[in-house]
């Protein structure tokens, strides 16, 4: 099947490929040139594990190209996806202008007939927009489905060639027999492509994505009260993970969601459900409970180290929202590091992946180690920010001899506070007995 993909963020390139995987000819399109170029010389421009080996297959294979103009790209294409930013607006709302830029173009270049997909997160709606801004230069016939994507940044890959559902919602008997054609090789294992409007589908990703924050932000919650009441939120996980109805996932503490998804999603549906007059109290809770969580780590590091920061050097582990990663959008890192800078400290930073993203925002306001070590030399206090493999098993003993003081401050709760009682450190993590 020929398939054209609109836009080569971490959606639009996970897609192409792995489209391509499965011996499909896929043209990328995207107005950016200089990553065009990359693209087309082979380089790859995210950092996803398990994604370059695909993509250099499939541009060896030439089923997979890349190209800047539009009507070249979705030449012959049965299919096209959209897979552009919606980022959010002032009032949090989905702002759509580049999904309905591109679908006012494709009017007038549709040859035959035609499936558009929106594979960006949209709000309720959205196919309908899209629906009428093609029609008005259409002069084939055309479908737009609601295909929302459920991938995770790190495990896109694995996600999209055995994904546990495929949402599409049209309402086209002739869209839906392609779309059940082009997924087939992703299903084989029996789990399902559900059928439902486009509306439905549209509000299926947000639903997810909200519950999810929901049940992260609720854990986080429980732990900040573990830490007035003297219970463990390890012990807790545990004790409810157990139980099928809630299972054991999205269950861990720390210091709170960030991303390129969770939080413009729970934005994006809360708006929607403004426009709609419905008082939708959890997700404003979710979202206030969220923006404190990321940063509850440092007053109590100011306080530990005698009420100012002034002067202090902090070193800090992991800037990436989650591992596997250099996605540094809505880091709790970011937080983080500004409010230390601010308070005076400087700061020392470390993550295999994400700092030259980092480099862009903070540039020589914080010193960029080439080791998880080089960021200790002569800091007061380490804070982790990311739950980096490489962060779990360190040598503590190496540790002690580079910080000024054994303080650590986890905000991913990587280690097992009677261990670090053991060694002798002090240790702040969430959820959990201080251990000094």
């Amino acid at each position: 099947m020929k398939i054209a993909v609109v836009g080569t963020g971490y959606v639009g390139l996970v897609t192409g490929t792995c489209f391509a995987e499965t011996g499909n000819t896929v043209t990328c399109v995207d107005i950016d040139e200089h990553k065009v170029n990359k693209l087309q010389n082979g380089v790859i421009t995210i950092y996803e594990p398990g994604l370059e080996v695909l993509f250099e297959r499939n541009i060896k294979q030439k089923r997979l190209s890349f190209t800047t103009h539009l009507a070249e790209g979705i030449k012959d294409a049965e299919i096209v996806f959209l897979a552009l930013p919606t980022p959010p607006g002032e009032d949090g709302s989905a702002d759509l202008q580049y999904v309905l830029k591109v679908a006012d173009e494709l009017g007038g270049l549709l040859e035959k007939y035609t499936v558009i997909v929106d594979k960006s997160t949209v709000p309720v709606g959205t196919a309908e927009k899209v629906r009428e801004a093609i029609a008005q230069n259409a002069q084939v016939p055309f479908d737009v489905v609601s295909n929302p994507e459920f991938l995770r940044e790190g495990v896109a890959v694995e996600d999209f060639m055995k994904p546990d559902r495929v949402v599409v919602g049209t309402s086209s008997e002739k869209a839906k027999k392609l779309m059940e054609q082009l997924y087939s090789p992703f299903i084989r294992q029996g789990n399902p492509i559900i059928f439902m409007s486009e509306r439905s589908a549209e509000m299926t990703k947000y639903a997810a994505n909200a519950f999810l924050a929901t049940k992260i932000t609720f854990m986080n919650e429980i732990a900040n009260l573990c830490e007035k009441v003297g219970a463990n939120v390890d012990d807790i996980r545990r004790g409810i993970g157990t139980d099928t109805r809630i299972g054991k996932r999205f269950l861990f503490a720390g210091i709170g969601y960030g991303g390129s998804c969770f939080p413009k999603d729970v934005q994006a549906l809360a708006k929607t459900a403004e426009d709609y007059t419905y008082d939708f109290n959890i997700l404003k809770s979710v979202m206030q409970v969220n923006q404190h969580q990321k940063t509850k780590l440092v007053p109590q590091l100011k306080a530990h180290l005698g009420g100012s920061l002034k002067e202090k050097q902090i070193a800090v582990w992991g800037l990436a929202f989650k591992p596997y990663t250099d996605d540094i959008r809505e880091a709790p890192s970011l937080e983080n590091i500004r409010i230390l800078l601010e308070e005076g400290a400087t700061v020392r930073v470390y993550d295999p992946e994400a700092m030259e993203n980092v480099k862009m925002l903070f540039g020589d306001k914080v010193t960029y180690a080439d080791s998880p070590y080089g960021a200790l030399l002569d800091s007061e206090a380490l804070m982790i920010m990311t739950e980096w493999p490489v962060f779990r098993t360190p040598d503590f003993q190496v540790i002690s001899t580079l910080l000024k003081n054994k303080l650590i401050f986890d905000g991913r709760n990587l280690y097992e506070p009677a261990q670090m009682k053991e060694l002798g450190y002090t240790y702040y993590s969430i959820g959990r007995k201080v251990i000094n």
